[in-house]
């Protein structure tokens, strides 16, 4: 009868070889003491040297740094390199308007500023006119910066006064006008109702007398214009000698003009006012060599001077 599985007793365990035997009993050779624990069930390792890995990372790191740098240098290079035209554009508009703001500022001081405002008016080139007068008329531009002064307002208040023949005006910074006033010179008188009166080559009155003023001529001439200026024209032809002699004028046209010398009373023919400067210098060497002998010149002919 077979026995069931499992109940059959477990087999003798195989002698063990006699050369396994020996070298288990066999005792070990002693090792070296290293300080290490070591594991009788499995072989020792030979040490192997491994490199230091500290020295590689580094240098590597300052390699990646360096090379960032130099990446980052070289865009800033291409970036100025392709954007050169415009900071030139945009330099040179900062330039532009930083000149245009300091011109606006410049204009505006001296338009607006109370430091450039008129303080004071100088009058030069008077001897008729009272100063106190034409102060009085132009005053009213003081305080008013020199670059606003009206000078419509200033022709208009210098024109009310008939002995002024013209003007310049002289600004000096900070706070100083200069008018340069040429008068009217008096030329010879006119006699009007109730007196003479003084007028210059243009026929304007300067002044107004009852008596005669002396070493003054005077003027008759006819009611036209071109009498009298034919008079004016004489006059401004005669040298100072001749003038300073000289009486009256008479014009009756432009073609037939005459003088008397005041003294001797002698007279003059001298025809048209053309040729005036030539029959003037001609008068002027007579009357040296015969003025008083003479009672009477005749320079009506340009270059042939005659008298009696």
């Amino acid at each position: 009868m077979k026995r069931p599985e499992g109940f059959d007793p477990a087999p003798p365990p195989a002698p063990e070889p006699a050369a396994r035997k020996a070298r288990r009993s066999s005792p070990r050779p002693a090792r070296e003491s290293t300080g290490l624990t070591e594991r009788p069930d499995r072989p020792e390792k030979a040490a192997t040297a491994r490199p230091s890995t500290g020295n590689v990372d580094s240098d590597a790191r300052r390699a990646l740094r360096r090379a960032k740098r130099e990446r980052r240098r070289y865009e800033r290079d291409e970036v100025k390199r392709f954007t050169r035209r415009s900071r030139r554009r945009r330099i040179t508009w900062i330039v532009a308007g930083s000149l245009v703001a300091a011109m606006v500022a410049l204009v505006g001081i001296a338009v607006y500023s109370p430091l450039l405002a008129l303080k004071t008016i100088q009058v030069e080139g008077t001897s008729r006119i009272d100063p106190a007068e034409l102060h009085a008329a132009i005053d009213g531009q003081l305080e008013t910066p020199l670059a606003l002064i009206d000078y419509g307002a200033l022709t208009r208040e210098l024109g009310t006064f008939p002995l002024i023949r013209s003007f310049v005006t002289e600004t000096v910074p900070p706070n100083t006008m200069v008018i340069h006033i040429v008068e009217r010179q008096p030329i010879g008188s006119i006699a009007s109702d109730g007196g003479f009166a003084l007028v210059d080559p243009a026929g304007i009155v300067i002044e107004r007398s009852q008596a005669r003023l002396p070493g003054v001529p005077l003027i008759t001439a006819a009611d036209d214009d071109t009498a009298f200026a034919a008079a004016v024209e004489v006059l401004l032809a005669l040298p100072e000698t001749v003038l300073g002699q000289l009486d009256t004028i008479t014009a009756k046209s432009r073609d037939n003009v005459t003088l008397t010398l005041s003294g001797g009373g002698a007279s003059i023919v001298w025809g048209s006012a053309d040729d005036s400067n030539q029959k003037a210098r001609a008068l002027a060497i007579a009357l040296a060599q015969n003025y008083p002998n003479v009672t009477e010149y005749n320079v009506s002919a340009p270059g042939q001077l005659t008298y009696q």
